[in-house]
């Protein structure tokens, strides 16, 4: 009997602290929305997918950005600001504030081996125990828009519609196709698009940065008047595979890139370096991936150099719909009031090899009615990447590139321009990382970061802190040198403090070793300073240790690889195990068969 009138009670109390939670929660509402507009800034939060550090004009790139360069031109330009090293981990971070191993999305679920799928902070969906920015902004009273990229949950539970968002229209997949609605890679029927929380069917016309940035407008002019601020999400398509631009973007790069990426690379560390965007005695590693380029053709390096036309026909024509919307704003009236913060989810993409002609990946791409043919190569059909050896240049200077914990795949643009903030062109080389936008939103606009619960359940606190008194001019830096943040994806770590990074990437293009760098002076990642300072690197895995304790961080097992990891997962959720073992038989077989009937072909011919 006492047991169960001290339930009762420990019930009740739990539901006054609920109560109070609510109540407490909507008086900070009702002050936020008693702000006048000119207090209150519409934000738009542009992510680009895949893009690399030096990938577009402002960061040393020959790519046409103006757009970009314009927001860059009036605001501030982070030059050391970083993310995960894949897509879903810093959408999950960049929405909350909250670190991945905290929020449910350590990793891609795509790649999640099965070993740690027990652990519910391993399941690759956005958690309920995480409140997103534009949930506490549409509680406030804004309005909140997205259209775009979701990939942290594909449920109605975890579409962005029941995670904030007003109005959407969202692909929940890794990525998809940007002229139709196709999947681009087999583990998926079809390309999953959403619309308000509804499964949705393009238009005919479609091609995903037009259309995108044809729906921000569309849902910012439905309550244009109404003296409510709004908050834009607009998480593009591009630049991730498969690359695909309208003909006359990729027109203006044919020639750019005959000489090759070694060129390229070398061209953009100069830049860069003019720009102040890395120090002038910046060096570069050559990556052991980047191929000899003397060592193709002339047909090889003129289709090579095609590929990377495509690329840089896609963030222009990125840039250009991004223009769009400026200029929609500016023509209504909004523009003065709208803060812009433009980034990328991870660095460039080298998945792919630079073998797109081999008959493995040809028999792949019959499969799925692709092609990846010179003369329609970005067109509508066509499938393109641009593979290692040019994902190094759109790196340049870094060293490494997506999923790796190098400079390369974590070190993207940032740039914060618009509203209050001085219209005046400046760079910071102040660290920065992906759970500090949440915050620094939040502090724009003048909305309280969630307590330790929210809506009546305990929530994890934001980890990220505001960068707005760094962009107003007041402080040179919101992280003191003796900070740290860590790092881990896939078993590829990291700890920031201060100038300085340990570093640890496993095979096959790391070593599983750890290496300290001073990545200020040195952000290419070319001098090791481990023996040099043992005690810094044997302080800093103290750190990165006491991290991984904090946050539930789980090894990966021994053989684990990413890519292969992605192909099992896919094809048992799409096939189911029982055939798994079949469809391994058939991708080692299929190739063999291509390669007999060419022959047979080509014998017959004779």
């Amino acid at each position: 009997m006492q047991e169960q009138v001290e339930v009762q009670a420990l019930d009740q109390l739990e539901a006054l602290d609920q109560i109070q939670d609510q109540a407490q929660q909507q008086q900070e509402q009702q002050e936020q929305q008693e702000q006048t507009p000119a207090q209150r800034p519409n934000i738009v939060l542009i992510l680009a997918d895949d893009l690399g550090f030096s990938d577009i004009a402002p960061y040393g790139s020959e790519i046409h950005t103006p757009s970009l360069s314009a927001l860059a031109a009036r605001g501030i330009q982070f030059t050391n600001y970083h993310t995960a090293a894949s897509c879903a981990p810093t959408r999950g971070m960049l929405l909350t504030g909250v670190e991945s191993h905290r929020n449910g999305v350590p990793n891609i679920p795509e790649t999640i081996p099965p070993e740690l799928e027990q652990y519910p902070n391993y399941r690759g969906t956005l958690g309920h125990n995480v409140v997103t920015v534009a949930s506490l902004l549409q509680d406030a009273g804004y309005h909140t828009y997205m259209a775009g990229k979701w990939h942290l949950g594909k449920t109605p539970d975890l579409l962005p519609y029941r995670r904030g968002f007003e109005r959407t229209v969202t692909m929940a997949d890794t990525g998809a196709d940007n002229w139709e609605q196709k999947p681009y890679i087999p583990i998926y029927k079809r390309a999953n698009w959403f619309a308000d929380g509804e499964r949705f069917d393009l238009p005919e016309d479609f091609y995903s940065s037009r259309f995108l940035i044809d729906k921000t407008i569309e849902f910012i002019d439905s309550n244009r008047g109404d003296g409510q601020p709004f908050f834009a999400y607009v998480p593009f398509q591009a630049v991730h595979i498969p690359v695909q631009a309208p003909q006359e973007f990729t027109n203006k790069y044919m020639g750019v890139y005959d000489r090759g990426w070694d060129v390229l690379r070398a061209q953009r560390q100069a830049r860069a370096i003019e720009l102040g965007v890395v120090p002038a005695d910046s060096a570069m590693v050559r990556m052991s991936t980047t191929n000899d380029w003397d060592s193709y053709n002339a047909d090889e390096q003129r289709y090579h150099a095609k590929r990377m036309a495509v690329y840089a026909g896609m963030v222009d024509a990125m840039d250009h719909h991004i223009g769009r919307l400026i200029e929609y704003l500016k023509l209504s009236g909004q523009y003065d009031n709208t803060v812009f913060i433009f980034t990328s989810d991870n660095g460039s993409e080298a998945s792919g090899g630079d073998s797109p002609r081999s008959p493995a990946l040809q028999l792949s791409l019959s499969l799925q009615d692709y092609n990846n043919d010179y003369d329609t190569l970005g067109t509508r059909g066509s499938f393109n990447y641009i593979g290692p050896s040019f994902a190094s240049a759109a790196a340049a200077p870094l060293a490494f590139y997506k999923f790796y914990a190098g400079e390369g795949g974590m070190r993207v643009p940032l740039i914060i321009a618009g509203g209050s903030i001085p219209a005046a062109q400046r760079q910071t080389g102040a660290f920065a990382w992906v759970t500090d936008i949440a915050p620094t939103i939040l502090e724009l606009t003048g909305v309280n970061r969630p307590s330790a619960r929210y809506g009546g359940k305990p929530v994890e606190p934001m980890l990220g802190r505001s960068l707005v008194p760094l962009l107003r001019g007041e402080v040179a830096r919101v992280y003191d040198p003796q900070d740290a943040i860590g790092y881990e994806l896939a078993g590829n770590s990291a700890l920031f403090q201060g100038d300085f990074k340990i570093v640890r990437n496993r095979g096959p293009v790391g070593d599983n070793r750890w290496h300290l760098f001073d990545i200020v002076k040195d952000p290419g990642e070319t001098r090791d300073l481990s023996e040099l300072m043992p005690e810094r690197l044997l302080e800093m895995q103290s750190l990165y240790d006491a991290y991984v304790l904090a946050n539930g961080v789980r090894p990966v097992p021994a053989d684990y690889n990413e890519e292969l990891q992605g192909v099992l997962n896919g094809v048992r959720n799409r096939f189911g195990s029982q055939i798994l073992l079949g469809l391994l038989g058939f991708l080692v077989l299929a190739p063999c068969y291509v390669i007999y009937r060419s022959r047979r072909s080509g014998t017959r011919r004779a």
